[in-house]
Order: structure tokens, then sequence, then C-alpha cells
């Protein structure tokens, strides 16, 4: 069966910003009026984002990649581009960002690239810092939005969040935070949502213990391949 993401093809977007207003990697373009969504965690990531400006000036970026972007599950995915041989991968994640940051950091991360696809891994933190189920769910939404505004047909994944040891007090509310992204991304054309997160639990229903490092939040070299086998058929 051929997967919806296998049918698209990339469709060229102009970008709202200029390109010079792209070199201001420490602005975060805030979004548009219309899409609703808290303020940046943190003003930190204004190092993230220049860190991948000096990046993109050393090494150039592939041309229309697949961009992983969100929090440290993917900034720390040191493997992608030998996980996923022959796809033009391209890693924007800064660890520690939540979906929000994900919104108003859009255009850095992902919009500009005119990527193929973009997937995303957050929601982790931001159950970790206490918000809901639900407002997981709203700034999913506005990510999407924004990134429609620019790239209408790109298709975007969502990474299911994680189950791990060190925060196994909080799965019951990552499980109804993914049960809300799984009915959302079902209802949306070219939105997809992988689960990479019950496979990562034992059959007592605990996070598998050899999937992680000793932080027992992060992921080890086990945890990615496992990931890697349930991601790699979604990619176009």
């Amino acid at each position: 069966m051929i997967r919806p993401f296998q049918r698209l093809r990339i469709l060229s977007a102009s970008c709202m910003l200029s390109a010079s207003l792209f070199a201001l990697a420490g602005c975060a373009s805030a979004p548009p009026a219309q899409i609703a969504v808290d303020p940046v965690s943190t003003p930190v990531w204004v190092n993230d984002m220049a860190r991948f400006e000096a990046e993109d000036a050393a090494n150039p970026p592939p041309a229309a990649p697949i961009v992983f972007t969100g929090s440290s599950s993917v900034r720390m995915w040191d493997s992608l581009a030998s996980d996923f041989p022959g796809k033009p991968v391209l890693n924007r994640g800064f660890g520690g960002s939540q979906v929000r940051d994900a919104v108003h950091y859009a255009d850095q991360i992902a919009v500009r690239y005119q990527p193929r696809m973009i997937v995303l891994y957050s929601g982790d933190n931001d159950i970790n810092a206490g918000r809901s189920p639900q407002q997981v769910l709203s700034d999913f939404r506005a990510f999407v939005a924004r990134i429609r505004q620019a790239l209408p047909r790109t298709p975007i994944a969502y990474l299911a969040i994680k189950p791990s040891p060190s925060r196994i007090d909080q799965l019951p509310r990552q499980q109804q935070a993914n049960a809300l992204l799984r009915q959302e991304a079902a209802r949306l054309e070219h939105v997809e949502f992988i689960d990479v997160a019950t496979p990562m639990l034992g059959a007592d229903g605990q996070p598998r213990a050899e999937l992680f490092i000793e932080d027992r939040l992060h992921m080890s070299r086990a945890g990615y391949e496992l990931w890697r086998g349930v991601v790699a058929p979604y990619l176009d």
C-alpha cells in the first residue's frame, strides 16, 4: 500500500521573510496574530538559532531536506544521516525545547530550508514543565498552522512523546497527549502521527531500560535503532 507521504512531492512556496531577516538568527519570528501560541519557554534559543546559521554557512544544507526538529531526542540523534542512508536529512533539534518554541522559530528550523518533509519530536519537556495534554495539542495545532502558511502541502510527521524511566510519573499525561495528537493528525491532510512510544514499553507497561542512557531520560543507541525502524517507512 502506498502511504500518503509517498504520493507527495514538494510544492514551492514563497517565504514570508527575506534572506536578510533569516541572518538575524537571534530573533524569533513571532507567529502571525491569527496563530495563538504562548511566548517561547526561554530566551536561550537565540543561541541555537545562531548555531544553525553558522552551520548552514560552514556546510550548506541539502536541497529540499527532510528536516528533523524538536527537543533533545532529536538534537542528540547524531547518527541521523547514517540511520537513513540516501535520505537528505537535516538535524535542527534544540534540546530542552517545547512545541511552542518550534512555532516561534518555525522559519529558522524548517521553513527556510523548503523541506520535502518535517519530522517533529516535542511535547516531552512540555509535560514535564506542567503543561497539560490539551496545551500540547493546542501548540501542535499552532505549529501545523504556521508551517501551512508557507508550505501548504509539505508533509509533517509528529513523533509520539516517548516514555522514560526518569519521568515515569508523567506517563499517563504523556499517553493522554499522544492520544489527542494521534486523533488530530488523523483529521489533517499530510500530517502523520508516528508511534515511537508504544514499542518503547515492555510487557510490564514500563519503559525498557536498555533504550536509555544513564540519566534514564535520553536514549541509548538501542533506543535510536528502535526509532529508526519505526520512522524509516514514513520518510519520502
